[in-house]
């Protein structure tokens, strides 16, 4: 959903970084997976086109920290 955000702290040798990916537009998330020792998080549109993808070894990210942006339900309890 617009405005999700994924940030990845990674180690850079001597000094740490940190990048974002985020659901830019209406109708995109972000996803996340790890897979054979890289992490890759994706922006992601509704049909699963993926519009961008950043790759991080995996050894070398020290955090993921997923930032949903509150969801507002529509049905009243």
């Amino acid at each position: 959903m617009k405005g999700d955000r994924v940030e990845i702290v990674v180690d850079a040798g001597d000094t740490i970084r940190t990048y974002e990916v985020v659901a830019s537009r209406a109708g995109r998330r972000v996803e996340s997976a790890v897979r054979r020792g890289v992490v890759e998080v994706s922006e992601v549109t509704r049909n699963g086109s993926v519009v961008r993808t950043a790759r991080f070894m995996a050894n070398r990210v020290l955090a993921l920290v997923e930032h949903p942006v509150p969801r507002t339900d529509a049905v009243a309890g």
